[in-house]
């Protein structure tokens, strides 16, 4: 499990960016390369947004087990952590 924390070296994040980079550079010429009719949708819609209406019922067993597996819980509530990057 040692392998897991394993310290990167400033020689080989300076790898990993190079390498990232040319990743997107390639990534971004290929993508520039694309029929510009292209980005028109392909489907076409007389509505565009669904409907709000009344939802589904809840499956009672499937919202135990949420709530059961959830590490951090307050009533009907699930907390989660939103990550920010």
């Amino acid at each position: 499990m040692d392998f897991l924390f394993h310290k990167v070296s400033e020689k080989e994040k300076q790898e990993i960016k190079e390498q990232a980079k040319g990743i997107m550079d390639s990534f971004s010429r290929k993508l520039s390369k694309i029929d510009k009719k292209m980005a028109e949708p392909l489907i076409e819609r007389d509505k565009g947004e669904r409907e709000e209406g009344v939802g589904l019922v809840c499956d009672n067993e499937f919202r135990k087990i949420m709530f059961e597996n959830a590490p951090v819980k307050n009533d009907d509530f699930i907390i989660a952590e939103k990550k920010s990057w």
